[in-house]
């Protein structure tokens, strides 16, 4: 290597810089950070959670550390290609309009179906969200996917929020949302109906976006052995981390849970 012996014992007796050593201890709450989001967080939340225990330092000096250390945001897969529209079944217009930011909860809630495959078999999940927040309120599952699994989610979020007012409720044109049962227990509960249009998944893009969310930051990460598996790991992904602990850019950087709490305390306050 062409290097004195005398130059290398000096250069391993001596200390490492103030820099060097504030990046290891910087280091160190990137790496819990990252672990306590399940290995999902980019540099960006990472930084967030910093700035929120009082840290001082970079974005960029984050992104730095984490890519040295091979930390990295979990990455998403592409829907297959295909035809997924099918016979329109409109049963209620397109009250929505892709107006995903509302100012107060239980105004608008989007809800929709998706499929998670076991070993067992498909297990199905149906979620409701409130715009507001983006947090989940109501979620079922089941093995079948029929009018069932998407009225005990609505249930659920009903039970949950309690809704004084008149409530916007969008979804697809699934059977399970045009079934007689789902429209009568809208009613029921001053719940107001609306649908995308036939075949346009942007029109409930927040929706599509939870359950990307979901495969990529847990589905895709695991192998499940039979339905119940899938059950209890979904579960804590939504109860244990979505709602109370996940980082929303829509959000203010905040979790669901806290962005509500700090939304009806500024409503005390005034």
């Amino acid at each position: 290597m062409s290097v004195h012996p005398s130059g290398y014992y000096a250069w391993k007796a001596s200390p490492h810089s103030l820099r060097a050593r504030e990046d290891l201890r910087l280091l160190g709450h990137i790496k819990q950070a990252w672990l306590e989001s399940g290995g999902v967080y980019g540099y960006r939340k990472v930084y967030d959670d910093l700035q929120a225990q009082g840290e001082r330092c970079g974005k960029h000096r984050v992104a730095r550390l984490m890519k040295q250390e091979g930390l990295r945001s979990q990455t998403g897969y592409h829907r297959r290609p295909g035809h997924y529209s099918g016979r329109p079944a409109v049963v209620a217009p397109n009250h929505l309009q892709r107006q995903f930011t509302v100012d107060a909860p239980n105004k608008a809630w989007v809800t929709d179906i998706t499929y998670i495959r076991t070993h067992e078999g498909w297990l199905y999940l149906a979620v409701v969200l409130d715009l507001f927040s983006r947090q989940v309120i109501g979620w079922s599952m089941q093995s079948r996917i029929d009018r069932e699994l998407v009225l005990n989610a609505l249930l659920m979020a009903v039970w949950r929020r309690q809704p004084k007012q008149e409530v916007l409720v969008h979804s697809d044109q699934g059977s399970q949302f045009s079934s007689y049962d789902w429209q009568n227990l809208l009613k029921a509960h001053r719940l107001v109906p609306s649908m995308s249009r036939r075949g346009n998944c942007h029109d409930n893009a927040v929706a599509e976006s939870f359950f990307q969310l979901l495969k990529r930051e847990r589905i895709k990460r695991k192998t499940y052995h039979d339905r119940e598996e899938a059950r209890r790991d979904i579960f804590d992904y939504i109860e244990m981390f979505y709602n109370p602990k996940r980082r929303h850019g829509s959000a203010n950087g905040l979790s669901p849970v806290e962005f509500e709490k700090q939304y009806f305390q500024r409503l005390k306050s005034v």
